[in-house]
């Protein structure tokens, strides 16, 4: 066909055009939008054929018509969009810390696995292997998903600026992220903590972390004028940031720059919390408020012995010269803690977990949870979902109220495990009797409301210890709970636990090779000689941590034998691979 012989017709404006050229081919232009000046953008394309180019403009006019036509303009590769989404786009809107995690995810992984693409040009499979390889090298699969979390927030920030029409990051895979169950710590755990507290530094520092659950920024950021003595409230409203150095020596000391020892800090000590659900008011304890008295006091002293050294900046707990806490040397003062009360290993922020617990076992009302923890109202459900753990003591609350409700208030048997029918009174709740009936286990005392369930406790002890002392005395119930420590929440209104709980444990050195302790036999305990939230109504459940002194350990428990058993092997296997292996586990920063 030749161009004359082409019918020649005028398309309305707007309208897409397909024409014969002079140069033989055919052309094609589609309007798919305006430009930045105003003007029509009309894209042009080229074939050979009518069929061709027909082809592209209906394609051109469906993309235009649904997700939209890429803008036209500079051409991005993965790495020039990355960099001026981090350093222009993202940089001026979000808080520092979040910056920070960007810019390790775009200059640490993303532009050295993925920035000569061109941005148009990037596939989910693309993301996928990235994801596969950081891991084969080493990654956690927490940091593949955080580069993940990343690439996509960057990528929808192209599409909106239509440099993109759809987020390959959308249609990804993102790697899959076993969230590690947290074990609060238990009241048993709580008290050698504070007890070994208050022989450090800023005692008052541990108690209100496990107290009141404040999280490690808005401890430290915590000022005098945020203390309220008279009405006892602490109003929490800002956060510790972690500082950022430079060289002050002009990068002369051949030092990374925090340990430059003329380090300059780049970043402002504190910023206000992050939702208005994070500043809040919190209730003290009478203990905690006596407690934060003498703090003030020792820290009136340390300010008097420095002297000229002093730097006044308000702060409630800081260095022996009045500077605020590095977050870094507070995780490691944490770190000693746990040591020193010989409890198990765990995060700073297992502190918050174990908190909210407490306020879950205590039944306080959902809304005050919410304004303690400072979660916002559309997220305080998820947050109590994660953070609040259903120890055994909630379970036999609740099974408590459910046999109220159920069998009212007269006495049913339930069955035991070990010694057959134990009657059992009413679940509910029993009225405030002067008379309580306390077991004398040794040097231990259980108190107890029904003499029954008392006399059931000392029997079996006994049995199981014939050469120690058990018997039951009737006590005053208002001295109880003015004298011994846990008052009336202490005193037991049902039988315990009496179901046995199988234990196995072994540790590794960071080589893979196995301590010598532990053993692969399992040992087996009645669970109600102790709190029972120390322990798992599940057949069987493991985990392994690394220790203080960089061991990996293994932990097995649960209510079946056999299961505890094959368990081992399993958690063993991954303690050797985790010991020999910390980087894949995101062990590497705890060496």
């Amino acid at each position: 066909m030749t161009r004359a012989s082409v019918p020649k017709s005028r398309q309305p404006n707007g309208a897409s055009s397909i024409y014969l050229g002079t140069d033989g081919r055919w052309h094609g232009r589609v309007t798919v939008g305006v430009k930045d000046d105003g003007s029509p953008d009309r894209r042009h394309v080229s074939r050979k054929t009518r069929a061709e180019v027909t082809k592209v403009v209906r394609e051109l006019e469906k993309q235009r018509d649904s997700t939209g036509v890429r803008k036209a303009g500079q051409t991005w590769t993965v790495e020039t969009w990355l960099t001026h989404w981090v350093e222009n786009i993202a940089a001026p809107n979000v808080g520092e810390n979040t910056i920070d995690g960007y810019r390790v995810a775009v200059y640490h992984h993303l532009i050295p696995g993925l920035g000569a693409h061109r941005l148009e040009k990037l596939e989910p499979e693309h993301l996928e292997r990235l994801y596969q390889k950081m891991q084969a090298n080493g990654s956690s699969a927490g940091t593949a998903h955080q580069v993940h979390r990343t690439v996509k927030t960057a990528l929808n920030e192209a599409v909106r600026r239509r440099h993109l029409t759809i987020n390959p990051a959308s249609v990804a895979k993102a790697p899959r992220v076993e969230e590690e169950e947290v074990e609060p710590y238990t009241l048993e755990e709580v008290q050698r903590l504070l007890a070994e507290a208050t022989k450090v530094r800023n005692t008052a520092r541990w108690v209100i972390a496990l107290a009141l659950g404040l999280r490690q920024g808005e401890v430290l950021g915590l000022k005098w004028e945020d203390v309220d003595f008279e009405v006892g409230v602490i109003l929490v409203r800002r956060g510790r940031l972690r500082p950022r150095y430079e060289h002050g020596c002009g990068d002369k000391c051949g030092r990374k720059p925090g340990y430059c020892p003329q380090k300059i800090n780049i970043r402002r000590e504190t910023k206000d919390t992050k939702t208005r659900a994070g500043k809040r008011p919190i209730g003290m304890p009478e203990e905690l408020l006596q407690l934060l008295k003498r703090h003030k006091e020792e820290q009136e002293r340390e300010r008097a012995l420095a002297r000229d050294l002093w730097v006044e900046k308000g702060y409630v707990f800081t260095s022996p010269i009045g500077e605020p806490l590095n977050p870094n040397t507070d995780f490691h003062r944490w770190k000693d803690l746990l040591k020193a009360a010989k409890v198990r290993d765990g995060r700073l922020h297992d502190a918050r977990h174990t908190a909210a617990t407490v306020l879950l076992i205590l039944g306080v009302p959902e809304a005050v949870v919410d304004r303690i923890m400072g979660w916002e109202p559309g997220k305080s459900a998820r947050m109590r979902r994660r953070y609040q753990h259903l120890t055994g003591q909630v379970l036999q609350q609740t099974a408590a109220k459910v046999g109220g409700l159920l069998w009212g208030p007269k006495p049913h048997i339930l069955e035991s495990a070990a010694e057959g029918p134990v009657p059992v009174p009413s679940q509910t709740s029993a009225p405030a009797e002067p008379t309580m009936y306390v077991a004398l286990l040794g040097e231990r005392r259980i108190p107890f409301l029904h003499h029954e369930h008392a006399n059931a406790v000392a029997s079996q002890w006994g049995a199981d210890h014939p050469n120690h002392s058990s018997e039951v005395e009737e006590w005053d119930r208002h001295e109880w709970e003015r004298t011994r420590q846990g008052g009336v929440r202490a005193i037991r209104d049902r039988m315990p636990d009496r179901r046995i709980v199988h234990h196995a444990h072994a540790a590794y050195l960071p080589g893979g090779e196995r301590l010598n302790i532990g053993g692969d036999e399992q040992w087996s305990v009645a669970a109600w000689e102790f709190e029972t939230d120390l322990y798992t109504d599940l057949p069987v459940r493991w985990h392994t941590s690394r220790r203080p002194g960089c061991e990996v350990e293994a932990q097995v428990r649960g209510t079946e034998r056999g299961a505890v058993a094959a368990a081992m092997a399993e958690a063993c296997a991954q303690a050797v691979d985790r010991a020999k292996n910390p980087g894949k586990y995101g062990d590497a920063s705890e060496w």
